[in-house]
């Protein structure tokens, strides 16, 4: 049977696996208003300042997937208490820096809470009934872009009206809310995982995606042609590939290559990689549009908090399509989300296109980015945990969302390229071109219609009935029929058995055989031929006994749905609501700015 809590809400549990997920993608944006004035700050020049944002990219990269390798092995409720740790001693190292070491330090610290949002993901698979599963996962995926799209604006508001260390105070806050929460509400997860930790897998991945990413994300400030840049990227290419030959002969590996081979799960990583860059190039471009003066005549000359606050609409817009995205995904296949969501990207990439003369039109193009982007995410899991074994979902689900942040680090760095080779000098500065802005959004349109013909070639959903190995049954011992011309041949089997040995009687009822959510008793005879089937023994009081169980337990999954129903139409007006409001509100904004 499923293992769904049924003495806490199945509500309360997505709610604060939510919230985990919107604190841990907060961390990525968390510094961005502050990019300039750090320098100033922490008496460092603007190269080692920049490391205060490298930092978190590089140990959340490394720290992913050995995080979710833990998950399965130890279970994945323990292993977020044990991420909130290090966020809120990071924060709090943060907030009492005074200089470079200490904040570089205090944001390696927090870029190891990034593993919560994976482990969460996986956790719903464990605690919560199979039909709630699909809403809980999209709207847990769309809470990540939800914390990175409403950060910028917080952020900026505290940095420009408070001090700017009250921003991580703040976090440390929110870290403490999320560690009591899931301490309180979130049951207890099974370790499905055997084995142990692959430590010489970990320090192998983590070398080569320190060399890969610190490569590819300073690769514009040290030159492509370098010799440092060109090390560390030959350097990666090495060590994967032996530490690929390792992951394939170790007795527990921390990512099972084998199975990430597998057409579902490898094109969805690829397709998690195009949707990565493309999601984060349509942010770079939209944001510095936005900010640059009038003056250049494609300007909008926005400060930091009004674009921010131009741009707060995208992220809600990815909660919005959480529940629609997990009703298609129920009724069409996570696939049809996928794609969908690819081509709803390379819409938003259009409507940036023509749109991009004025901030709400970039407002729209950006939310009709995120609604894609919200589909994708919600997509990417559901295929994922599809593909593999109970026993890995939690490595699976990390290694996918590993994949995602080396998407938007290859994005970051291809985008840096293009704007920077396609420039205009305006009062003695080199500003990015209007052309060069352009090509961006074109660049990234094409990704994302990539990342669409990728989706078309993962494999069509079979059904479970398919996919799962027929039970083996011992050979009974069947008494020779009569001849005749109507008896029903008895197959007999190849195996030989000694006169001596005992026969195998069967076990009725047999033992069930469990095939996704489903469990197949009895029924498994009904279509074989009468002289197949054993005779069912006297006593059926048990059989009895689990049919009464079972039909109650349906009918408390059918008041679960309707209580789901009521819940959902009450967020729905409250979403509507809250739409309406911050209509009014930009709208009133737009006005006074204009």
């Amino acid at each position: 049977m499923h293992s769904a809590p049924t003495s806490r809400s199945g509500g309360g549990i997505v709610s604060v696996l939510a919230v985990a997920g919107i604190v841990g993608s907060l961390m990525q944006t968390l510094v961005v208003p502050l990019i300039g004035e750090l320098p100033r700050l922490l008496g460092a020049g603007a190269a080692d300042t920049s490391w205060v944002i490298t930092a978190t990219l590089l140990v959340g990269a490394v720290a992913t997937p050995v995080v979710g390798k833990l998950g399965d092995l130890y279970g994945k409720r323990r292993m977020m208490l044990a991420c909130s740790v290090p966020l809120i001693a990071g924060s709090v190292v943060c907030a009492l820096a005074g200089s470079l070491i200490p904040m570089i330090v205090g944001r390696g610290l927090q870029g190891l809470g990034v593993g919560m949002i994976p482990l969460g993901v996986s956790a719903l698979r464990d605690l919560l009934p199979p039909q709630r599963v699909g809403p809980a996962i999209a709207l847990m995926s769309s809470s990540m872009g939800i914390g990175g799209a409403l950060g910028l604006p917080i952020s900026a508001a505290v940095a420009e009206y408070a001090d700017w260390r009250m921003l991580f105070w703040g976090s440390a806050a929110l870290s403490v809310l999320v560690a009591v929460l899931i301490w309180l509400l979130v049951p207890a997860t099974p370790a499905h995982g055997r084995g142990r930790l692959d430590v010489t897998g970990a320090l192998g991945l983590g070398i080569a995606l320190v060399c890969l990413l610190l490569g590819v994300s300073k690769g514009a400030g040290w030159g492509w042609g370098s010799g440092t840049t060109l090390g560390l990227l030959g350097t990666a290419v090495v060590v994967l590939l032996l530490w690929g030959l390792w992951e394939l002969r170790a007795l527990d590996p921390l990512v099972d290559l084998r199975t990430t081979a597998r057409p579902q799960v490898l094109l969805t990583n690829l397709a998690s990689i195009l949707v990565g860059f493309a999601m984060y190039a349509q942010s770079l471009v939209v944001i510095q549009i936005l900010q640059l003066p009038e003056a250049t005549g494609y300007g909008l000359g926005q400060s930091m908090l009004a674009a921010g606050l131009w741009l707060a609409p995208s992220g809600l817009m990815m909660m919005a399509v959480s529940a629609p995205g997990a009703r298609l995904s129920a009724a069409r296949g996570p696939k049809t989300s996928l794609f969908a969501g690819a081509l709803i990207i390379a819409l938003g990439y259009g409507a940036a296109f023509g749109l991009m003369g004025s901030a709400w039109g970039l407002m729209i193009a950006s939310s009709v980015g995120n609604i894609g982007v919200g589909l994708a995410y919600g997509a990417m899991p559901a295929l994922i945990m599809s593909a593999v074994p109970q026993s890995e979902t939690a490595s699976a689900n990390s290694f996918n969302t590993l994949m995602r942040s080396i998407g938007t680090s290859v994005s970051a760095a291809v985008v840096g390229v293009i704007l920077s080779q396609l420039t205009v000098t305006m009062g003695g500065h080199v500003l990015p071109s209007e052309s060069g802005f352009r090509t961006a959004l074109l660049v990234g349109c094409g990704v994302a219609l990539a990342a669409a013909l990728v989706t078309l070639a993962l494999p069509k959903p079979r059904h479970p009935a398919e996919s799962a190995p027929s039970p083996i049954r011992p050979p009974a011992a069947v008494p020779a029929p009569a001849a005749s011309s109507s008896a029903v041949p008895v197959p007999v089997s190849p195996v030989p058995v000694a006169p001596a040995e005992p026969p195998v009687t069967q076990v009725w009822p047999p033992v069930p055989v469990r095939i996704g959510h489903e469990e197949l008793g009895p029924w498994r005879d009904a279509f074989r031929p009468p002289a197949q089937i054993p005779a069912p023994h006297p006593d059926d009081a048990g059989l009895r006994a689990e049919n009464a169980t079972l039909r109650t337990e349906n009918a408390e999954l059918r008041a679960a749905n309707t209580d789901l129903r009521a819940e959902n139409d009450e967020l729905r007006k409250d979403l509507d609501v809250l739409m309406r409001g911050l209509s009014a509100w930009v709208h009133n904004l737009a006005q006074k700015t204009g």
